[in-house]
């Protein structure tokens, strides 16, 4: 194996990234190559991500074709479709059904269908930066996934980035899973959807959201593979550790999400429809189009606890 070579932060003073030679494998060692006989799928990298073709999303999906598909998330942990033209509210719902029930988002503006929620930043409102970051992480159950499709498309700009966050577990230096292995956090929404509310605001959601904690590495519900369960706006602390040492670890895990190795990065076109494991991968969607228009609408997926 090549020798390990480590950049330190300046602040920190020790290795928080690590190069060299990386492990970058699509599915857990040893499962078996998945075989399509309905789906037409290009990869857009060796390990994650891939666009499929020849499916129209809007028309009934027979058993077979669901479980392919199913499939097809697993083995690429996110799934991108292009011109699907007919593809609205309703077939939007109908589609997350292939996967389980809708969860909606508790911050988010709701459409008329029920679970539908449509993300629109216009012209008027200045960009602002995004983060790396895993869907609802602050719930009990976090969702296995989301769905979301592209309404309104800017000409420029506008990407969404996805990381493979069981890449980034398996290229972890041994010493580092030997010691987060076991452990928990604490996932919190205030420090970020909380920050435009008024303290009542606050108060009524906390009745329903309280802090959760989940395991550092968690295995997939669906694969059993170990994945890096750590996200920068939601993850706050380290159970158990000091504060100063639980920020400090916490800093180097949430790094892990931004080496280019484990992403893919898609540019949307109208009309396209992104599919991603909500617990395997975590993404970034790049805020780099004002003053244009970009309009999405999502459905998560209900989630389960994790171990």
């Amino acid at each position: 194996m090549d020798k390990l070579v480590t950049t330190s932060s300046p602040v920190l003073d020790k290795p928080l990234i690590h190069f060299g030679k990386r492990v970058l494998d699509r599915t857990a060692p040893g499962l078996p190559t998945a075989e399509y006989r309905r789906l037409d799928i290009r990869p857009l990298t060796p390990h994650i991500g891939a666009e499929i073709e020849g499916v129209d999303l809007a028309a009934p999906l027979d058993e077979e074709l669901a479980e392919e598909l199913r499939q097809a998330l697993l083995e690429w942990k996110v799934i991108f479709f292009r011109d699907q033209h007919s593809f609205g509210s309703e077939a939007h719902l109908a589609l997350t059904g292939v996967w389980g029930e809708p969860e909606p988002n508790p911050f988010f503006p709701k459409t008329e269908t029920a679970g539908v929620s449509r993300l629109a930043k216009d012209a008027k409102a200045a960009g602002n930066k995004n983060i790396w970051h895993s869907d609802h992480s602050f719930m009990a159950n976090p969702a296995l996934g989301s769905i979301l499709r592209a309404v309104e498309i800017p000409p420029t700009g506008g990407d969404t980035m996805w990381a493979d966050m069981a890449a980034a577990y398996d290229n972890l230096p041994p010493e580092t899973r030997e010691r987060i292995d076991g452990l928990t956090a604490v996932h919190d929404w205030v420090h970020t959807w909380g920050v435009a509310m008024t303290p009542e605001q606050i108060a009524a959601h906390r009745a329903s959201l309280p802090p959760v904690e989940h395991p550092l590495v968690v295995r997939h519900p669906r694969t059993g593979r170990k994945l890096l369960y750590v996200n920068e706006p939601f993850t706050i602390r380290i159970v158990g550790l000091p504060d100063d040492e639980s920020r400090e670890l916490l800093h180097e895990l949430a790094l892990q999400a931004r080496i280019p190795e484990y992403q893919v990065r898609f540019r949307w076109q109208p009309d396209s429809v992104a599919i991603w494991d909500n617990i395997a991968t975590q993404h970034y969607a790049i805020n780099d189009y004002f003053p244009q228009r970009r309009v999405m609408e999502r459905i998560a997926i209900a989630g389960v606890p994790l171990s």
